[in-house]
């Protein structure tokens, strides 16, 4: 199977490997943090094997997907089946070989167009890392960096290996490695554990660890000995049939021949040949081909729209998504900002304190210079602000998104700038009328003043002195309004999370169409699980939430039931990005975002969302509907062989006649069919759904041809007839799901069904020797004639029963309310 959730990565060459094996105990080096190591000592590391190599498996080569798709289980029975055809000189029952080869070539070819795409994908979006190198600062990709590298680290990074700071201050998130959401300053001397992120602030550190010896690594390297990644729904149950077919066949086989030629005393090479029949019509081997091929072909159409996928079950996770949640900034609104303007505070204004302080510009000037621009808000200011006094700062915060402020400390106090409930605090209430006039338009307002007390990054405690608002804005994505509209059609509800003001993210909501903008909430009045539930039904905008409750939203909506998909680009959205069952991230957001998204949008287009979904939908809702058609066959052929063996019946059909029925009933339309459009939700499970829509058409085939075999014995009529008229009787009920499944019928439906009938049907008059297709008796003709119209009526009358009983435990699990049930049950009688 392709790309088995695996984020593919670059493939290193042959010489790198065996260095990075048998590498040589390295000279240490500890570089000035202004210079780094020099080129010589970059190449002596690089040489001893001591690079940041991932230890993450690389993509396949092509000589990998070759072999993997060549040597399977199937293919090893059906090379086994051949022989045995060729053994007993029955040549024409090889026709299934063509169909086998064809398959796997088309697999082939499939997967190593897609590999080529995603991995030049994937070199775009690989992360990349600041390194100090002889007193110049230059970006490498993460895997070009060695032991004992100087790298800059700022808000946004992922730590991409075990570091020791240098010089500078940052606040750090080690979620991902050990489950706590803290968030943790690291100064000189600490260690920087790899597979953190940084929140906020900028440091240069030197790489103490790094590829396999990395803490990441080794928790990566662990993970691998538990066993693959986690498949999609889909896949596993494609993996479930496959498993249990393959256990099933050749006990089955073995019984039947021995059945044939010991107790019905048919010859040795009929007694295979039926027994082959019975084998290939249980292996669903275009099945697999199918959703292989279906998923490479759709993540090269997703890259086509500059999407790209680091796991491959995000495809099926988009087409169920009912719950989509979206951060303002950088999904709604562009990924920029902008100062609106400074505004005094009233009392600031028109009081005597004014005369102590500097203009409010410089103010906020001076703030600004003594920050690093970390975050678009940072450098919105910088670029507004440019007249200062030229104090000098003593220390400074950077923003934190877990208490909303950054300060800078000057020697005549420290001065704070960020959210206004979290910078005010009690005293906010005296000043909300001001600040909601400015959030009732949209903008966001951050609040300026003095703190009377020290700085420590914690939440502040002490009095904070108002001096004034920045207020700014973030231009609304262009086609935002057509976007979130979309979704609005498709039953999708959109949650917009936001570290905002919740009046002003509930504005800009508004301002971009979103459906129930007006119910916005502030996230700091939630406190415990059953608010959050209650919130989460009730409101479409929350604001002024932390990080961790990001995660805690997405864990409500998916304890309700709902799949959650999760849009960010900060690193604020990581641990909700993490946990959402499906998880989106804009490339010009930070790296650690786009590293831990399953989804990157490489253009940060959020516009593109609803192809993506569609996509997603197209490709799941069709495989699904093909799938059905393939396991018709197989229900068909193990029922039937389970009846032979216990009534000692041959096996009716030969191999030829299977390989017609399954060419034109169900592996050519089964692929047209797999790459139309498709915009329908998916709903239930997979398997479920799949034997529900093939149960119907496989227990008609078991009960027709079953009585046409038995009717045909006590006619004395020939086996050659019985199974020519075995066959159309497949043929005719293989027709009846097909147009069934076809349903609505379009053009191109109505192209592909009739297009299968002509082809069977000249397959059967011109090609009749070829597919063992031979004349009938009157009797014989009569029979198929009375049993392709009971087919026809047990067919229709069971696929309502399925229906039927569907519906009910879907009832009984409380998935649809009485009157639905009823709705749908009185729809069904009309229909009838």
């Amino acid at each position: 199977m392709a790309h088995k959730g695996k984020k593919p990565v670059k493939r290193r060459t042959a010489e790198e490997q065996p260095r990075r094996r048998e590498r040589i105990t390295p000279e240490r080096y500890d570089p000035d943090y202004h210079e780094g190591l020099t080129t010589n000592q970059v190449m002596e590391h690089r040489l001893q094997g001591w690079r940041n190599l991932s230890v993450e498996a690389p993509s396949k080569t092509t000589k990998d997907i070759v072999r993997e798709n060549t040597f399977t289980y199937f293919n090893l029975i059906f090379f086994v089946l051949a022989v045995l055809l060729i053994i007993v000189g029955s040549f024409r029952n090889l026709t299934f070989l063509p169909v086998i080869i064809g398959n796997t070539l088309i697999g082939i070819y499939q997967e190593i167009r897609a590999k080529n795409i995603l991995d030049k994908m994937s070199m775009l979006n690989a992360p990349h890392a600041k390194v100090v190198r002889d007193g110049k600062v230059q970006q490498v990709a993460s895997e070009d960096l060695v032991l004992d590298d100087i790298v800059i680290f700022s808000a946004g990074n992922q730590i991409c290996a075990d570091a020791i700071v240098s010089a500078g201050e940052v606040q750090v998130n080690e979620s991902l490695l050990t489950g706590e959401s803290d968030e943790i300053t690291k100064r000189r001397g600490d260690q920087l554990m790899s597979g953190s992120f940084v929140i906020s602030g900028k440091c240069h550190a030197r790489l103490d660890k790094v590829g396999e010896d990395s803490y990441i690594s080794k928790l990566t390297l662990e993970a691998k000995k538990m066993g693959e990644g986690e498949q999609s729904e889909m896949i596993r149950a494609l993996d479930k049939l496959v498993k249990w077919v393959g256990i099933a066949i050749i006990p089955i086989g073995i019984i039947l021949v021995v059945q044939s030629f010991f107790f019905n005393h048919d010859p040795f090479q009929s007694s295979v040949t039926s027994m082959v029949a019975a084998v290939i019509g249980m292996i669903p081997e275009g099945l697999y081909l199918l959703a292989t091929v279906a998923l490479a072909v759709s993540a090269m159409r997703l890259a086509k729209q500059q999407v790209l996928l680091h796991d491959m079950k995000s495809i099926e996770t988009l087409a169920r998504v009912n719950v989509l949640c979206v951060d303002k900034t950088g999904t709604i609104t562009e990924n920029t900002m902008a100062v609106h303007e400074a505004v005094e505070t009233l009392d600031y204004s028109s009081g005597k304190e004014k005369e102590k302080y500097p203009p409010l510009d410089q103010m906020i000037g001076d703030f600004a210079a003594a920050m690093t621009a970390d975050n678009i808000t940072m450098e919105a200011l910088k670029a507004y602000f440019t007249e200062n006094t030229g104090k000098k700062a003593v220390s400074m915060t950077s923003f934190s998104s877990a208490v909303k402020y950054s300060s800078v400390t000057f020697e005549d106090g420290a001065y704070v700038l960020g959210a206004p409930e979290m910078v005010l605090r009690d005293d906010y209430i005296l000043y909300e009328a001001e600040i909601e006039q400015y959030a009732k338009k949209g903008y966001r307002v951050l609040v300026f003043g003095k703190y009377e007390g020290e700085i420590d990054g914690k939440k502040l405690t002490e009095k904070v002195v108002p001096l004034g608002y920045v207020t700014l804005a973030n231009p609304i994505r262009d086609k935002a309004k057509e976007t979130f509209e979309y979704f609005a059609e498709q039953d999708v509800q959109i949650k917009v999370i936001s570290g905002d003001n919740p009046m002003t993210v509930s504005e800009v909501a508004a301002q971009a169409g979103i459906a129930g903008a007006e119910h916005y909430v502030d996230a700091s009045t939630l406190k415990t699980d059953e608010q959050v539930a209650r919130a989460m039904e009730k409101y479409t905008v929350f604001g002024r939430v932390t990080p961790n409750q990001k995660r805690q939203f997405v864990h409500a909506l998916q304890k309700a039931g709902n799949t959650v998909a999760m849009t960010g680009d900060g690193v604020n959205d990581v641990l909700a990005l993490k946990d959402a069952d499906c998880s989106i991230a804009m490339a010009s957001g930070s790296e650690a975002a786009t590293q831990a998204a399953q989804v990157v949008l490489l253009e940060s287009d959020f516009s593109c969302m609803p192809s993506v979904v569609l996509e997603g939908r197209r490709v799941v809702n069709n495989i699904q509907r093909s799938a059905s058609l393939f396991l018709v066959k197989n229900i068909f052929s193990l029922l039937l062989s389970i009846l032979s063996a216990v009534f000692m019946i041959s096996y009716p059909l030969e191999p030829s006649q299977v390989s017609l029925i399954s060419m034109f009933t169900i592996g050519i339309p089964g692929f047209f069919l797999a790459l139309e459009p498709n915009k329908t939700r998916i709903k239930g499970h997979f398997m479920t759904n799949v034997l529900l829509k093939a149960l119907p058409a496989g227990l008609t085939d078991v009960f027709a041809v079953g009585a046409l075999v038995v009717c045909g014995h006590v006619f004395g009529l020939p086996s050659e007839d019985i199974a020519t008229a075995a066959t159309m009787l497949l043929a005719i009920v293989g027709f009846m799901i097909l147009y069934k499944i076809c349903q609505p019928m379009n053009s191109v439906r109505l192209a592909v069904f009739s297009g299968c009938i002509v082809g069977m049907i000249f397959c059967g008059v011109f090609l009749n020797q070829l597919f063992a297709m031979s004349g009938m008796s009157t009797i014989c003709i009569l029979l198929f004639v009375m049993f392709s119209f009971a087919a026809e009526s047990f067919f229709r009358y069971l696929s309502i029963l399925v229906e039927d009983v569907r519906l009910l435990v879907k009832r009984i699990r409380g998935d649809i309310s009485k009157e639905e049930l009823i709705h749908k049950l009185e729809g069904e009688e009309l229909d009838r």
